[in-house]
C-alpha cells in the first residue's frame, strides 16, 4: 500500500508559477508508473504529465506543453510539477497518482489501478 500527498497548492495571478510536490510512503517508489492529473469543477479528471517507472517515457497533455515539467526524485520519494507561466484556465484541483502495478508498461498510471492522493487546488487569477 502506497500513500500519496499532494502539496503546494496556492491562489497565484496570470504568469507566475508553482512547484507542486507529491511525496509517498509505504510500498515501493522507483519501480512505478506515475503522474500529475487535474480535475476541473464538474468535469473528468484528466492527465497532464506522467513518467514510467524506467523514466525513459513521459507523456504530456498538449495544455502543459512549454509550461510544466514532471520531475521525481527517487531519494525523496517524491514526483514534482513545475508550472511556468500558468493562466486562469488552470485553476483545477491537481492530484498526483501512482500506479498499483509495479514494472508496469504503463506511461501514466490507470485511473482504476492507482493510489491517489486528496488533491491540492491550484487558483489562477487574471
Amino acid at each position: 500500500q502506497v500513500q500519496v500527498e499532494e502539496s503546494g497548492g496556492a491562489s497565484v495571478q496570470a504568469g507566475e508559477s508553482l512547484r507542486l510536490s507529491c511525496t509517498t510512503s509505504g510500498g515501493t517508489f522507483a519501480d512505478r508508473s506515475m503522474g500529475w492529473f487535474r480535475q476541473f469543477p464538474g468535469k473528468k479528471r484528466e492527465k497532464i504529465l506522467c513518467l514510467s517507472w524506467s523514466g525513459g517515457n513521459t507523456y504530456i497533455a498538449d495544455s502543459a506543453k512549454g509550461r510544466f515539467t514532471i520531475s521525481r526524485d527517487d531519494t525523496k520519494r517524491s514526483l514534482y510539477l513545475q508550472m511556468n507561466s500558468l493562466k486562469p484556465e488552470d485553476t483545477a484541483m491537481y492530484y498526483c497518482a501512482v500506479d498499483r502495478i509495479r514494472y508496469s508498461g504503463q506511461w501514466c498510471p490507470p485511473s482504476d489501478k492507482s493510489y491517489w492522493g486528496q488533491g491540492t487546488q491550484v487558483t489562477v487569477s487574471s
